[in-house]
């Protein structure tokens, strides 16, 4: 019963960081603007994700512009936008496989061996998926502090990280643990032991005393 309680633990954890994952590529704040100038503007709000740029007044309008040209793009989004794209189809298939091997499921009772296999094997999966996001939003995220750093960049045109960018690496991190709990319900091989190697009976006795 510890083992399907962890086993469902870590299926829970990795399912969270997927839908956090989602979350977090739909989201249009990766980086928002940052106000370390002088001439402080505090009567709208700039931020970017993978997907569009937006400007939200502080009236509450909120302008949005969608990227038109996926070849205008730098290198960096493009690459962010496939490794989380790739990280949630990973975590989709994670899901159905985690699912099969589940103790709690149906599915495959006669197997028991191969039932916790499919479980290990989603977990495996779900590692891939944590990775794939880890490495998007640290690379996204070390391209913001290296433009912000950067003093040939203007003062008006620097960065800072936004909501999305800590949501995704929350979600990478639950994915992580969540894949790595359900690695834990690998199944253990029985310990063969050696047959007992039989002795040879002794003798029957004679009944004569030697002296």
């Amino acid at each position: 019963m510890a083992n399907a309680g962890l086993q469902l633990l870590g299926f829970i954890l990795a399912f969270l960081g997927w839908i956090g994952s989602i979350v977090s590529t739909a989201l249009p704040q990766w980086k928002v603007y940052s106000y370390a100038s002088d001439n402080i503007v505090t009567a709208q709000a700039i931020y970017e994700g993978l997907w569009m740029s937006c400007v939200s007044q502080s009236t509450g309008q909120i302008q949005c512009k969608v990227f038109d040209s996926l070849l205008n793009l730098n290198s960096t989004l493009q690459a962010t936008r496939a490794l989380m794209v790739i990280g949630i189809l990973l975590g989709l298939i994670a899901i159905f496989v985690a699912t099969v091997g589940m103790k709690c499921m149906k599915c495959m009772e006669d197997d028991e061996a191969q039932k916790m296999r499919m479980a290990v094997f989603g977990g495996v999966i779900f590692l891939i998926s944590g990775l794939a996001i880890l490495v998007a939003t640290a690379w996204y995220g070390n391209r913001i502090v290296q433009e912000f750093y950067d003093p040939m960049t203007p003062v008006n045109a620097r960065y800072e990280f936004g909501q999305a960018l800590f949501i995704g690496w929350a979600a990478a991190s639950l994915c992580l643990l969540g894949g790595a709990l359900l690695c834990c319900s690998c199944p253990r091989k029985a310990t063969s032991y050696p047959t007992p190697r039989p002795y040879p009976k002794p003798a029957p006795s004679s009944g004569k005393d030697y002296v």
